[in-house]
This record gives structure tokens, C-alpha cells and sequence, in this order.
């Protein structure tokens, strides 16, 4: 496990804070800038954010914008037909301008098919700060769904640039070196940064059968065991591989304090079946003692904290697509005051008006034609 350092940590808990510092980054630029998103809308925001990237790459700025094929393909149902006619005419208008556009797909053709892709979130620039999301180039993001977002400065950087870098056919590479070091004068934070990328597993069978384990997976799944007395989980959907879901199941049957706050089926009005597949863990969990919270509107944050004594930040949305179709990375640390912000972040979602708590009659009250599509979704939860 690597563990690069945090010379500074700043957790954007306003999606206000988070937007203005993008577009600066951007503005700013002068040698590179790199961006991926697992989808990007032409809304005010993505119309916001191509006319900065095009206003960098006229004055000499190498810009790489990453964006997963699957992602955008599925992007389309949050779109109006209008912004689909629009995307469509976005990225030729952006290679004119010199912005290196990414459409990222993976090699196997099984991930190609089941929705394999590339999942993490990041800007970086050569002045050295680097933007760590949950979410994505989208008035979805910025204006729906609730979200995380942490700014960092130091060694994990260049970690978080070659994470980028792997979903780009030809990376330069040296810009990982162009980048500022670390402060090195004590003050840095001890972070482990791990990441998964599926296309680095050439098994012609993923994700029905893969060659290499997924690290951030076994991770987490280390960092539930060793919850003591509460345990924070935000997801967007929670239907995590079964190795996740015991790790869960065990600590709240060993006393943890368990809660996990999720999106209500309103967050995405185009299907309800990412929510379906997600109660099928409901009567396991309750049964467990662990309390499921529902947020109307989306929760869209991935945040694991373990007795406020460490916490994980990423891409990985605890569902079967992160474990074995998905390029994820999460940050994990535990020195006190990142986990301290990771903390308030996730007591302040868990205490937002919106977030109900879920429980088992509510379950049984579903209207009955959900109660149809949920018993024909069973055999594919997997895939949603």
C-alpha cells in the first residue's frame, strides 16, 4: 500500500466552494491540465467549464479531458434532447480547439458490454493542487445530487495524475514530474491512496472471472473489521459485492453502530432500478440492526468513517460495478483532523432534512408495481 502525503487538505463541503475553484484552476493553468469526469453535461456548467478548457489550450496549455464512454452513454437519460444534440457536438468542437478529448472504454469486451469503465474524478494543473470528487461535470452534480469534493496539495498528486493518466492512450508522462514536491518539513499528513483499474486486468472473462484482486475492495473491507463502536457509510446506491455486505453485517451483529445513508429512488427519475437492487440488502441489514437512511435528491458522496478514528474519500460507490467493472480509487487516512472533517461531513449529511430513516414497513408499503419490478430486477441486481 503506497502512501503518499497530504501537505494540505481542504474538504469543499459546499458545492459553491467546490465549482469557483475548478474554473480558477483552469484559468490559471499555463503548462497542463487534466480532467476526468464519468460524465460531462453541456449544461450552464459544462458550457462554463469548455469555454475555460478552449481558453487554455489557445494559450498554449496541454489539456486532457477524461470522459468514460459508458458514463456519458448513460448520462444521455439525465439529459434533455436538446443537451444530447449538444453533447454530441461538444467534443469535435473541443478537439478543433486542441483540448484532448478521452472517451475511455475498457479492452475486455464483456467490461465493454456490462458497463466497465473509468469511474474517478480529478483535476490537477502543474501548479500542483489537485480536486478529488465525488461528483461529476453536471448541473446533476452541482445542483442535485449531494456531493463530496476535497482540494489536496502534495506527494498524493502525482498518485492521483497517474490514476488519470492510465485511462489516456498516450500520457505525457513527464508532467508527473513537473509537479510541485512535497512540503518535507514534517508537516505532511500520512494518507494511503489506492486505486483499481480494471484494464490493467487483461483476463478476457472480467468481470465474470479476473485475474487480480481488487486492493480498494480488500481495503474497506479492512477498514469495516476494524470499526469498534460506529461506523459512517454515504453511497449513492448501497449494494456493495458480498464481501462488503458481511463486513457490514458483522459489525453491527458485534455491537458497531452502523448507519448508512444513501439516495431515495427519486434521485435518478429515469429508472428506480439502482434503488430496486439496493433493497435487496434492506432485510438483511435491518435484521443486522443497521440503520438505512434515504436521502431525497441523491446522495452521491462515498465516505466510510470508523469510530472517528479513520476514514476513506473517493469514487467507490459501495456496489458490485466498483468492485469488478470499475476504475475506483479512495484516499484513507487517519490523521485525526482529516478524519475529524470527514466526520463532520458525514454528521451533517446524516442530519440534513432531507435524509429519512428507512424501516421495514416502509418496504412492505411499496406500491405493488414497484413490488413487480423489483421481483423481476433479482436476478440482475448485480448489473444495476
Amino acid at each position: 500500500m503506497a502512501a503518499p502525503g497530504v501537505d494540505s487538505f481542504i474538504s469543499l463541503t459546499s458545492r459553491r466552494d467546490e465549482w469557483p475553484r475548478r474554473v480558477a484552476m483552469v484559468n490559471h493553468a499555463r503548462r497542463f491540465l487534466y480532467l476526468s469526469t464519468y460524465f460531462y453535461h453541456p449544461d450552464r456548467y459544462g458550457r462554463e467549464m469548455a469555454a475555460a478548457l478552449i481558453a487554455a489550450a489557445a494559450r498554449g496549455v496541454a489539456v486532457y479531458l477524461v470522459v468514460d464512454g459508458f458514463g456519458q452513454r448513460l448520462a444521455g437519460a439525465l439529459m434533455s434532447r436538446a443537451e444530447r444534440v449538444a453533447a454530441r457536438r461538444l467534443w469535435p468542437a473541443l478537439a478543433a480547439a486542441g483540448v484532448q478529448v478521452c472517451c475511455y472504454r475498457p479492452r475486455p469486451l464483456f467490461q465493454q458490454l456490462l458497463g466497465g469503465g473509468y469511474h474517478i474524478k480529478v483535476q490537477v494543473s502543474e501548479e500542483g493542487e489537485a480536486i478529488f470528487a465525488s461528483g461529476n461535470i453536471s448541473a446533476t452534480s452541482f445542483d442535485g445530487w449531494n456531493e463530496v469534493a476535497v482540494a489536496v496539495r502534495g506527494a498524493l498528486v502525482r498518485e492521483l495524475l497517474a490514476s488519470v493518466m492510465v485511462a489516456i492512450d498516450q500520457p505525457e508522462r513527464s508532467h508527473l514530474d513537473d509537479l510541485p514536491g512535497g512540503a518535507g518539513d514534517g508537516a505532511t499528513r500520512t494518507t494511503h491512496y489506492l486505486a483499481h483499474l480494471p484494464c490493467a486486468d487483461p483476463s478476457p472473462m472480467s468481470p465474470f472471472r479476473q485475474r487480480q484482486a481488487n486492493p480498494v475492495t480488500d481495503a474497506l473491507v479492512a477498514l469495516i473489521d476494524r470499526a469498534e463502536a460506529r461506523l459512517m457509510i454515504t453511497s449513492f446506491y448501497f449494494k456493495p459485492v458480498e464481501v462488503l455486505l458481511a463486513a457490514v453485517e458483522r459489525a453491527a451483529r458485534r455491537g458497531v453502530r452502523v448507519e448508512i445513508i444513501h439516495s431515495h429512488r427519486d434521485a435518478l427519475p429515469a429508472s428506480a432500478a439502482p434503488w430496486l437492487a439496493a433493497t435487496f440488502t434492506y432485510p438483511r441489514l435491518l435484521n443486522a440492526g443497521v440503520a438505512i437512511h434515504e436521502r431525497h435528491g441523491g446522495e452521491h458522496s462515498k465516505i466510510l468513517v470508523a469510530d472517528q478514528r479513520e476514514a476513506a474519500v473517493g469514487s467507490y460507490n459501495l456496489e458490485w460495478a466498483a468492485h469488478d467493472r470499475l476504475a475506483e480509487s479512495m484516499l484513507f487516512t487517519r490523521d485525526p483532523a482529516l478524519v475529524a472533517e470527514l466526520d463532520a461531513r458525514v454528521t451533517a449529511i446524516r442530519a440534513h432534512p432531507a435524509v429519512e430513516r428507512v424501516t421495514a414497513t416502509g418496504l412492505a408499503a411499496l406500491p405493488l408495481s414497484l413490488k413487480a419490478r423489483r421481483a423481476l430486477l433479482y436476478p440482475l441486481r448485480r448489473w444495476f
